[in-house]
């Protein structure tokens, strides 16, 4: 019998930290999917599970500060991730694990998705943790709010953001106060999805096509692991989010249509 010989092979890892989604559509598991779509070896530390789909928020328990931490050292000790991914983080003990950890290893490529509220409205973040969440914003290359978390960043009322002024103002006084990269979705209030990303250097707008669909589940989860993954593999910042937004618009435009409220994406609409 003739002996088969296996070529081993290697691939950029990257570390999500985010909480679980029973559905599958946001989260850890949307984050392991888009992961895999842009080939990178995806691997988690799990802050909550919840009880989701795509209907809304049912509950959700968060994860130990000590079993956070055991996952994030599990990873590290074994396979040191390439970036990092920081989604749902609900408590203030629990970032405290994160920023300590992160700062141990010398995490590089942090890609921080503050979220805030589930698409179907759910609040995930305790009040109290958002200044703490902040303190990861100093780590981070880039952070991603959308126009509702960039207004509760910088004290304003969440309408305050409705034009590409205002966008512009409120990105860079983020920027001001903690010195990361600051992407600011705007799909909330354009016809177009409309992004911009404020650095040192300057502003720098994405334009892509609107999709017109309600299957949106999952889309901040979606793009910055992409973000993530491309930053991985050598990308710089502005190639990796125009990567990662055109990566966003297929899986939007592929019309996955799962479950009766709104539905997720297609992360594997590749394969």
């Amino acid at each position: 019998m003739r002996q088969k010989y296996m070529i081993e092979k290697k691939l950029k890892a990257v570390l999500t930290i985010a909480g679980s989604d029973s559905s599958g559509g946001a989260g850890i598991q949307a984050d392991l999917k888009t992961f895999i779509a842009n080939g990178v070896y995806g691997m988690s530390a799990i802050t909550a599970i919840t009880a989701q789909n795509t209907l809304g928020v049912d509950a959700v328990m968060d994860v130990t500060p000590d079993i956070l931490a055991a996952q994030i050292d599990a990873v590290f000790e074994d396979i040191p991730p390439d970036a990092v991914k920081i989604g749902m983080v609900s408590s203030t003990a629990l970032i405290d694990v994160i920023d300590d950890r992160l700062r141990r290893y010398n995490a590089q490529h942090v890609v921080v998705d503050p979220v805030m509220v589930s698409t179907s409205g759910s609040k995930l973040i305790s009040d109290d943790a958002i200044d703490a969440l902040k303190n990861l914003f100093r780590l981070a290359e880039v952070i991603t709010p959308n126009m509702f978390e960039l207004a509760a960043l910088t004290n304003q009322p969440f309408d305050a953001i409705h034009d590409k002024n205002s966008m512009e103002i409120s990105a860079r006084r983020l920027f001001d106060e903690h010195g990361c990269a600051v992407l600011a979705k705007g799909g909330h209030f354009h016809s177009v999805a409309t992004d911009l990303l404020c650095t040192a250097d300057g502003f720098q707008w994405f334009y892509g096509e609107h999709i017109d669909t309600k299957n949106t589940h999952g889309t901040g989860c979606t793009l910055s692991s992409a973000i993530a993954s491309n930053l991985a593999k050598g990308l710089t910042l502005s190639a990796s989010i125009d990567a990662a937004k055109k990566y966003l618009s297929e899986a939007l435009s592929s019309g996955l249509a799962m479950g009766h409220g709104c539905g997720p994406l297609d992360h594997g609409f590749k394969f």
